[in-house]
């Protein structure tokens, strides 16, 4: 799921990613909502806020607002910049590196809130630059690994791309085409984890609160955690089938080196 880049990747790779990090980002997008009136996973309408502060003369308001749309920014540079640059070293440390920095950014938010939170505008306005940032991370992974195949906290281009395809389908020339039904798929499956992942933390937000971000948190180490246990079971095989294969070739060595076994020689 994250050991792939680009066109290596199976259909199989894509939708793990795509649904497990589109059910975390709908549970952070409800979140940010319900606690601070403002989403987290996109910044489109951001861009609308930012205008119409700039008109107004609001000019920290308009500073506010640039300052969220660039660290959303600076989370999609910095996770391509990690794939690119770490992925000769090491692809699964280089895509897993940018999960990390945003498990850290959810672990912030969450014990802040859970501790020091007292609703003010400027602790509301930094918590969701942290968020923000995180989601920019998320996105730019995704994304990156994926040949922009991939895109999982917002849903807008996804929404689009499924009207445009469902329109395909209604001729039947489209419809057996196995490239537009694999994407099909892949875009369906991660708009439902996206309305999953949402539902789930609307829930779970009004029992557990600020606590629900160390959920994410723990859901998003096990999206790294997969990866990490499969990479060490190959290992695990690919080593013993090399010690197997070296007893094997020391075995003939030595057979060559005292003649024929013994049982061909009676």
């Amino acid at each position: 799921m994250l050991r792939k880049f680009s066109n290596s990747r199976t259909q199989g790779d894509n939708i793990k990613l795509g649904t497990l990090t589109a059910f975390s980002a709908g549970m952070v997008n409800v979140v940010s909502l319900l606690l601070f009136l403002s989403f987290s996973s996109n910044v489109t309408g951001y861009y609308a806020i930012l205008a119409a502060e700039f008109v107004k003369g609001n000019w920290y308001q308009t500073a506010i607002v640039f300052a969220w749309i660039f660290l959303f920014f600076m989370g999609g540079f910095v996770a391509n910049f990690m794939v690119i640059h770490f992925n000769k070293r090491n692809k699964y440390f280089a895509h897993s590196l940018p999960i990390s920095l945003e498990i850290l950014c959810l672990l912030v938010v969450g014990f802040y809130g859970q501790f020091y939170y007292r609703e003010t505008l400027a602790e509301t306005e930094l918590l969701l630059a942290f968020l923000l940032f995180a989601m920019g991370l998320q996105n730019g992974l995704t994304a990156s690994i994926s040949n922009f195949a991939v895109k999982t906290t917002h849903l807008t281009g996804t929404t689009t791309d499924l009207g445009i395809l469902f329109s395909m389908f209604t001729k039947r020339e489209f419809r057996s085409n196995p490239v537009l039904k694999k994407r099909a798929w892949l875009l369906s499956a991660i708009t439902a984890a996206y309305i999953t992942g949402a539902i789930v933390a609307g829930i779970a937000y009004f029992h557990i609160g600020f606590k629900l971000f160390y959920v994410i948190s723990a859901f998003l180490v096990v999206v790294i955690g997969h990866d990490a246990y499969k990479i060490r079971v190959v290992r695990y095989y690919w080593n013993s089938s090399r010690k197997k294969c070296k007893q094997v070739q020391a075995q003939d060595a030595r057979e060559r080196l005292v003649g024929a076994p013994v049982e061909d020689l009676e």
